[in-house]
């Protein structure tokens, strides 16, 4: 029997508050406290699981007592608050995406790395049921083609559209299904985004259509658009020999007809898997820190592409 483990939550929006409901729900797992700049929606969020709220990261870790944090912060802030949580050798679970640059994710990778600590990424797509039967269903046929869409409306959060704040789409959003696309066809060489014209300055694109290269010779087209009042087409299609298989958050088409839907129990299982590897148990951790750094490597290459408007080499 292993005991509780106290996890502390940097960012109090709502993707933190995915992660403490289903934390929440351990039985071996106790919300130490939750810290975000705006001390109304910490104590707001907080309070719906018995634990302190405070202002900032840095008063989270002088309380102590924590064995694993969560960072749920929105691009721009990512950074200090994983190294000052690493520099305490404390285990790390961070949220999409890794920051706005290669850099800042580079270092915390290498700090990770060089302490030795457990680490995983929020893609918890990698958790859906329908990948493995996606996987079965392919077999040893390669992917040729591969077809990613991200169609959907503004978040309602007054940064997203600061391109300096988000990233733009393709980092802040569409990193789930180019992380899809990593994992049924593999490494992508180089992209070539064109961004929709009419955006003011500083605004993210609202519409981008880019071309991949995969390094086994496969092509890839990456649509994205916030154009809409809703989300309208979010997924992958992935072409193989004789086969053609769609992949969304809660369910697989394969050949246009085959409808599967997903088990639904993917963002607990990334929660639990990273748990266990704070636990030391033999954990699933199917993201960790240095392998969703590649994912947001290939983001950040297409966000750069659609910016200097010509194509970006990816080095392996």
């Amino acid at each position: 029997m292993f005991p509780t483990t106290r996890v502390g939550i940097v960012g109090a929006g709502n993707v933190a508050a995915r992660h403490a409901e289903v934390l929440s729900g351990f039985p071996d797992v106790k919300i130490a406290g939750i810290a975000d700049t705006d001390p109304d929606r910490a104590e707001a969020l907080a309070s719906q699981h018995g634990s302190p709220a405070y202002g900032g990261h840095a008063d989270l870790l002088e309380a102590g007592e924590l064995d694993a944090v969560y960072v749920c912060v929105p691009p721009f802030a990512h950074g200090n608050p994983e190294h000052d949580i690493l520099s305490c050798d404390i285990p790390i679970f961070v949220e999409k995406p890794l920051s706005l640059d290669l850099a800042t994710a580079e270092k915390i990778a290498d700090e990770i790395d060089r302490r030795g600590l457990p680490s995983a990424v929020g893609h918890h797509w990698r958790y859906l049921d329908i990948l493995d039967r996606a996987r079965q269903l392919l077999g040893d046929r390669p992917v040729r083609l591969a077809l990613g869409h991200w169609m959907d409306k503004v978040p309602p959060v007054g940064w997203w559209l600061n391109s300096a704040m988000s990233g733009g789409q393709t980092v802040e959003q569409a990193v789930h299904v180019l992380d899809l696309a990593r994992l049924l066809v593999g490494e992508v060489s180089m992209v070539h985004a064109v961004p929709v014209d009419g955006a003011m300055d500083g605004e993210v694109d609202r519409a981008t259509a880019a071309v991949m290269r995969f390094s086994g010779g496969a092509a890839g087209l990456l649509a994205t658009t916030c154009l809409l009042r809703g989300k309208h087409r979010v997924g992958l299609e992935v072409c193989a020999e004789g086969i053609t298989l769609e992949l969304s958050e809660t369910r697989l088409t394969v050949d246009g007809q085959e409808l599967v839907q997903d088990g639904g129990r993917a963002k607990e299982l990334v929660d639990r898997a990273f748990i266990d590897a704070v636990q030391g148990k033999d954990a699933d951790v199917r993201a960790p820190y240095r392998e969703a750094l590649k994912t947001h490597r290939l983001a950040l290459a297409l966000a750069r592409s659609a910016r200097e408007r010509e194509p970006v080499m990816i080095d392996d």
